[in-house]
């Protein structure tokens, strides 16, 4: 398996870069990666999608210590539902701990767990952006109203979570997450050219010998096709 990532500020945001990525292993098999998308309309959003981010990271390295001494079974859905309930037990203790106030904590989020020996992933969906699985896309999108995870740090979990989009994988292949930005692109430099930048980033596996295929892939979409993305942009591509 080969993982690619890119994250960039989009050309209508002047100061920050209001999405986060991560990527990390809890153990050789299981993979765990996400996009946030921090709201325009918040406080710092910058903040909360990186916060997410790292405590995201802080999870995964907790769970790959615990499965070192004591591997886990639990399939990736199980996963992602401990995963989601860690994040938001902690997302709660920082908003009481730094004060923060709910539109400080406007993120979406796309989570995957996916399990290489079980050949088995599971996507959760926490407002709008994009999935390709094995070539196939889904774009939620809610018409610039996403339902952000800060919305709901005061609800029961459990009661939260059974209302989500949970996705099932059942053959790892192909599986891009990305945010909303990836539809976003616009032409600064007419170009005699033509191409579909979703096409390109998250289905086209050109130059996917090199670590950096959609970091390179950006750059051709900006000097040969001049186009960038007008919102951020931040995807998390895996090909087995």
């Amino acid at each position: 398996m080969k993982s690619y990532t890119t994250l960039q500020k989009g050309e209508y945001h002047l100061h920050h870069c209001e999405d986060y990525l991560f990527l990390d292993n809890i153990n050789p098999n299981t993979i765990v990666c996400a996009v946030m998308d921090g709201c325009t309309m918040g406080t710092d959003s910058y903040f909360i999608s990186t916060l997410t981010g790292k405590i995201l990271r802080k999870i995964v390295k907790a769970k790959s210590y615990a499965d070192f001494y004591t591997p886990s079974s639990a399939s990736p859905a199980a996963q992602l539902k401990d995963i989601m309930r860690q994040l938001f037990n902690e997302l709660n203790i920082l908003r009481n701990q730094l004060q923060l106030e709910r539109n400080e904590l406007l993120t979406t989020l796309l989570l995957l767990v996916a399990d290489m020996k079980q050949g088995q992933g599971a996507i959760l969906v926490v407002g709008d952006g994009l999935i390709n699985v094995n070539g196939i896309t889904t774009v939620f999108d809610q018409e610039n109203k996403p339902d952000y995870l800060g919305y709901h740090l005061s609800e029961d979990f459990d009661t939260w979570y059974e209302k989500q989009q949970c996705i099932p994988v059942d053959a790892l292949q192909d599986i891009s997450l990305a945010t909303d930005g990836v539809t976003s692109f616009i032409t600064l430099q007419p170009s005699p050219d033509t191409i579909d930048p979703l096409h390109f980033l998250l289905i086209d596996q050109g130059r996917s010998e090199t670590d950096e295929m959609l970091n390179m892939k950006l750059k051709s979409l900006e000097h040969q096709y001049g186009m960038k993305p007008g919102d951020d942009l931040a995807v998390v591509r895996l090909i087995w």
